[in-house]
C-alpha cells in the first residue's frame, strides 16, 4: 500500500510467489521478458530506492504508468491458453502475449507474466494489486465493470452455444431447458447464462473453476454435457481437434475484448495502452497478430484452386527449373517441393511471414544457418534449402514408416518441427493405436494443444492442427500439379477443379 498515501496496492513485487500454469504459487523469481538495458538486479534496487523517497514524502503518488516506468516492470495476469498464452519448446506465445509484450517493449519495461489456469482466478489476482493489468481475452460485461475499468477492444468475438453433432441441433435457449449445461466459473458466459435466466426462470446450468475451454469442449464431445457455451475465437482453434462439435446458435455477436484495469489504479496506465493498441489498429498489426493465430481456419476451396491455377501458369515458370534441379539432387518428385513453395509462400520469392521467415520455402534463421545458407529470399537458395530440409525430415521418419504416411510425417516435421511429431507418435501409443500410421498420427496431433497432453510430454506445446492442415493442402496441391504435368498442352480448368475435390 502507499501508507496514507494512496489507495493502490502492488501487493508482492519483490518477485517471489510466481504462479504457475496450474495457479499455485511456487518460487522463486518471475518469468522476465523483454530486453531492459541494464541489469533487472541493479535496475530493481535503484528503482525501489527511488520509489521509497517518493513514499517517504507522504505525497500524492504518482501515476501508475509513472511508478511502472520508475521500476522498469509491467506485471500482467494472463490465461494459459492457445487464445492467450502457452509456453512451448520455443518459447511464449498466443495473441494476449504478442500485443502485450510489445506494449511492455514500447515502454521500455521487462514484461512479468502471471498465467493462471481459469478464468475465475484472473479478476482477484488483478484487485490484489499483485499486477498491473489483465491481458486474457476478457469480454467486458456489466459485473465485470462494476470493479474494473476496460481499455479500448482490440478483438470482438462471438458468443456461441456448442453441441454434439448427431444428438440434435437446438434453435433457441427454449430448447437446452433441462439440459446439462456447463460453463466456465466466473466468465463471461456464465454472465449470459445469468441474463437469460431472468426471462427463462427453469435454465439451469453449472459453472466449472477446474477445467478450461478445452475441457469443457472435450466432455460435449463425450457426451458428459449437453451444451458448453465458448467464445468463437476459442471454438475455431479447439474444432480442429473436436470434430463433431458444432454451433448451435449465437448468444451474442460482436463481444468485444480487452484489457482490464483496476479503478484504484487511476487513467494513466489504461490511455497510454489505449494509444497503443489503437496505433497497431491503424498499422494493421492486431489484423496480422489475428491471422498468425486464426489464419488456419481458412481451407483449401473452390476459390483457392482457381488461383492456384492461375499462379501455375503465371508465377511457376520462372521457378520451375530451380525445384526440378533442387528435387533431382535430393532424391524428390519436384512437383511435390513445388506443392511445399506453394504452400508456403504462393510461390513469391520475398514473402515474409509475421513470425519473421522468409522466402519461397519460408526458411526460419535457425533453419538457414542450420543448413548454411545465407540469402532467404534468394529464390535458388530457397528453393535448394527447402528440398535439403525435407529430404532430412523424411531420413528422420522411423524405417517402420511405409509410404506415403512416410512423406506425410516428414511434411508435419517440415512444419512443426520432427520432436513435436515424435511427441504426437507418443500419444498414438499411448491410445493404443499404430504410430506406424499417418492417420493416427494427424489424430494425434491436434492434442499437443491441450494442456493434460502438451504438459507431460517431453516437447510440450504445439499449435498440433496446423500441421494437419498443412499436409492436406500440399497433398491437394501436389495431386492437381501431377494432373497438370501429364496434361501439359490444352488446360481444362474444370477437370483440374474436378480431380481437386
Amino acid at each position: 500500500m502507499w501508507g496514507s498515501c494512496g489507495p493502490f496496492s502492488f501487493g508482492d513485487l519483490s518477485g517471489s510467489g510466481n504462479r504457475n500454469f496450474s495457479g499455485a504459487k511456487t518460487p522463486p523469481e518471475p518469468l522476465h521478458f523483454g530486453n531492459p538495458s541494464c541489469s533487472l538486479t541493479t535496475m530493481r534496487s535503484l528503482s525501489y530506492i527511488a520509489l521509497a523517497a517518493l513514499l517517504s514524502t507522504c505525497s500524492t503518488p504518482p501515476p501508475l504508468l509513472d511508478q511502472i516506468r520508475e521500476i522498469g516492470e509491467l506485471r500482467v495476469v494472463t490465461r494459459d491458453s492457445p487464445s492467450s498464452y502457452v509456453v512451448g519448446p520455443d518459447g511464449p506465445s498466443g495473441p494476449e502475449f504478442d500485443l502485450v509484450q510489445a506494449f511492455a517493449d514500447d515502454l521500455g519495461v521487462a514484461l512479468i507474466l502471471e498465467s493462471v489456469a481459469s478464468v475465475s482466478e484472473i479478476v482477484p489476482l488483478l484487485m490484489s494489486g499483485h499486477v498491473h493489468m489483465a491481458a486474457a481475452g476478457l469480454s467486458i460485461t456489466k459485473s465485470r465493470q462494476q470493479f474494473l475499468n476496460f481499455g479500448h477492444p482490440y478483438e470482438t468475438v462471438d458468443m456461441q452455444l456448442i453441441y454434439r453433432l448427431g444428438e440434435g441441433k437446438p434453435h433457441s435457449v427454449e430448447d437446452i431447458i433441462g439440459s446439462r449445461i456447463e460453463v466456465l466459473a466466473g466468465s463471461s458466459h456464465a454472465d449470459m447464462l445469468a441474463r437469460l435466466k431472468l426471462e427463462y426462470p427453469e435454465l439451469e446450468w453449472t459453472e466449472n473453476a477446474d477445467d478450461d475451454m478445452s475441457q469443457l469442449l472435450e466432455k460435449v464431445a463425450s457426451d458428459e454435457i449437453d451444451y458448453t457455451i465458448a467464445d468463437s475465437t476459442d471454438f475455431n482453434i479447439h474444432r480442429n481437434f473436436q470434430p463433431d462439435l458444432r454451433v448451435a446458435f449465437d448468444l451474442q455477436v460482436g463481444d468485444p475484448l480487452a484489457w482490464a484495469f483496476t479503478k484504484e489504479s487511476g487513467n494513466s496506465l489504461l490511455a497510454r495502452a489505449d494509444d497503443f493498441l489503437i496505433g497497431l489498429e491503424r498499422d494493421g498489426t492486431l489484423d496480422r497478430i489475428h491471422d498468425r493465430y486464426y489464419g488456419h481456419t481458412q481451407k483449401f476451396d473452390y476459390v483457392g484452386t482457381r488461383n492456384f491455377i492461375r499462379h501455375y501458369e503465371s508465377r511457376l515458370p520462372r521457378y520451375r527449373e530451380s525445384f526440378e534441379k533442387a528435387a533431382a539432387e535430393w532424391g524428390i518428385d519436384w512437383r511435390l517441393l513445388a506443392a511445399i513453395g506453394y504452400q508456403e509462400s504462393h510461390w513469391r520469392s520475398h514473402a515474409v511471414s509475421p513470425t519473421g521467415v522468409k522466402g519461397i520455402m519460408m526458411l526460419t534463421q535457425d533453419t538457414a544457418a542450420y543448413l548454411g545458407l545465407d540469402d532467404r529470399v534468394d529464390p535458388d537458395t530457397s528453393i535448394y534449402g527447402g528440398a535439403q530440409f525435407f529430404a532430412r525430415q523424411t531420413e528422420r521418419v522411423a524405417d517402420t514408416v511405409d509410404e506415403p504416411d512416410r512423406t506425410w510425417m516428414a511434411l508435419a516435421a517440415y512444419n512443426v518441427g520432427f520432436n513435436h511429431v515424435k511427441d504426437a507418435r507418443l500419444i498414438v501409443e499411448q491410445l493404443g493405436g499404430d504410430p506406424d500410421s499417418w492417420v493416427d498420427t494427424s489424430n494425434a496431433l491436434p492434442l499437443l494443444a491441450q494442456r493434460k497432453w502438451y504438459s507431460k510430454l517431453p516437447y510440450g506445446y504445439a499449435r498440433g492442427w496446423e500441421p494437419v492442415l498443412y499436409v492436406n493442402n500440399i497433398r491437394a496441391y501436389y495431386k492437381i500439379l501431377v494432373w497438370l504435368t501429364d496434361q501439359e498442352q490444352g488446360l481444362d480448368q474444370d477437370a483440374v477443379l474436378a480431380i481437386s475435390e
